[in-house]
């Protein structure tokens, strides 16, 4: 399975531990197609429904659901996670994302 870099995928993210986001849902892959096609691991962003305004979020919208993209939540997971792929992000979501990823992680 080809999984590309700002395309949403179904993840098992069970087990976690604490804070973590769990259950199996939908997340953005945020590691680079060059990384995705050699390694057998990808970092995603998990998706969330709870609309709480934290600036370490991102908001889209996608099969009519309003959610939010969780850059705080950052994992790597291995691809035997991913269950089904869906579409990507909009441009504009694309660029929110890497906007918010600037402000968190680099100073």
């Amino acid at each position: 399975m080809e999984i590309n870099q700002y395309s949403i995928v179904l993840v098992n993210l069970d087990p976690t531990i604490g804070s973590e986001i769990k259950k199996t849902r939908p997340c953005v892959v945020l590691s680079p197609n060059e990384l995705n096609k050699f390694l057998r691991t990808i970092v995603v962003a998990p998706m969330t429904t709870n609309l709480k305004r934290y600036p370490t979020r991102v908001k889209v919208k996608h099969n009519d659901i309003k959610g939010m993209i969780a850059i705080d939540q950052i994992r790597t997971i291995d691809k035997s996670r991913v269950i089904k792929q869906y579409d990507r992000l909009s441009k504009f979501e694309i660029q929110k994302c890497k906007d918010i990823i600037r402000e968190t992680f680099v100073d």
